[in-house]
Parts: structure tokens; sequence; C-alpha cells
């Protein structure tokens, strides 16, 4: 799958966010921070444009209606970050945790997720076109009626998540790692999943294979 990378200015301005006003309508633009802890804020409608955070704490900030553009996430902790109805367009998260994070109602365009920790993340209801999950853990984490265009779940760990009223037409499981996933008939139509999959899915709706 063909992903838009980040669309990034060769030098970027070095800032410190604890110094910044980050309140409503805040705007960021063509800078890189890191190394920094932020917790507890509470801002929407925030927009990020053509921005690098390196090793960052997010723990627990709310950001809804943000709209993150050319961005990447590099090492950040993002566990907990409300991102409710974010519209999201060429991002890159990279060895970040994300856990619990929430997506739902999120616009998401162009988007990869590489080697992220995932589990209990929300994405119900979100939008997903071009959006790539290499080798992230999304155990127990929450799609519920997603829309899916394009997505792909490369080497990833989803067991127990939720995927009811998300259709997974031409999306390819054939390499996640899962044992139950709360799922119906119809939302599988036309998946593509592995053999050993198959037989998985023959025992979570409780079917009986004659030999």
């Amino acid at each position: 799958m063909k992903i838009q990378r980040p669309k990034l200015p060769k030098q970027l301005e070095s800032i410190k966010l604890q110094d910044a006003d980050i309140s409503d309508h805040a705007e960021f633009r063509q800078a890189q921070c890191s190394d920094e802890e932020l917790s507890y804020i509470t801002a929407s409608k925030v927009m990020c444009d053509q921005m690098i955070f390196r090793n960052i704490s997010f723990r627990d900030v709310s950001l809804q209606h943000a709209e993150l553009t050319d961005v990447i996430f590099e090492q950040c902790d993002l566990s907990n970050v409300d991102l409710t109805e974010a519209i999201i367009h060429r991002a890159q998260f990279r060895q970040c945790k994300i856990m619990g994070m929430d997506m739902t109602a999120a616009t998401m365009r162009n988007i990869a997720f590489v080697e992220c920790a995932g589990d209990y993340a929300t994405f119900r209801f979100a939008d997903m076109k071009q959006v790539s999950y290499q080798e992230t853990s999304l155990e127990k984490s929450d799609f519920y009626h997603a829309k899916f265009n394009k997505v792909g779940f490369d080497n990833c760990k989803i067991d127990q998540s939720q995927f009811s009223g998300a259709s997974l037409k031409g999306i390819d499981l054939s390499t996640a790692d899962f044992h139950n996933l709360g799922v119906t008939l119809e939302d599988l139509q036309g998946c593509i999943i592995s053999p050993s999959q198959a037989i998985l899915f023959t025992k979570i709706f409780g079917l009986v294979v004659k030999d």
C-alpha cells in the first residue's frame, strides 16, 4: 500500500511546547520539538502543520477536533490522548505509545502507525483511507463501525478487538495475530485471511467442520 509521506521543509525551527500557549484554536507550523512532558491539557481545534514531535509525552491530553497535517510523532507517549473528531492527513506515528488513544469519528488520510503500542485504542466511527498499521499492537481496540478504504494490518496484534459494523471487504488480515475478534459474518465478506485464520473463524462462529 502506498502511503503519502508527510511533506516537510528541509529546516524546522525548534520550539518548546511547555512555553507555548496550547489553547483553543492554537496554531503550530513548521517546527520541531523534543524531550518534553505535557499532561492534562485540554484544547479544541488546535492545528499543527509540518511538525515533528520526538520523545514527547502527551499523556491524558485532550485535543478534540484537532487538525494535523504533515506531522511525524517519533517515540512519543500518546496514551489516553483524546483526538475525537480530529482531521489527520499525511502523518506518521513511529514507535509510539498510543494505548487508550481516542480517535472516535476521526478523519484519517495517509497515516502510518509503525511499531506502536496501541492496545485499548478507540477508532469508533473513524473514516480511514490509505492507513497502514505495521507491526503494531492493537489488542482489545475498538473499530466499531469504522469505515475502511485501503487500510492494512501488517503483522499486527489485534486479538479481542471490536470490528462490528466495520466492513472488512478487501482488508488483508492474513498476517495479523488474533484468537478472537468482535466481528459478524457480514463484516467479514470479502476479507482476506490465512487458512489457519479460517479455522479460527469456524470456532468463533460455532461452526462444526465435518470430515
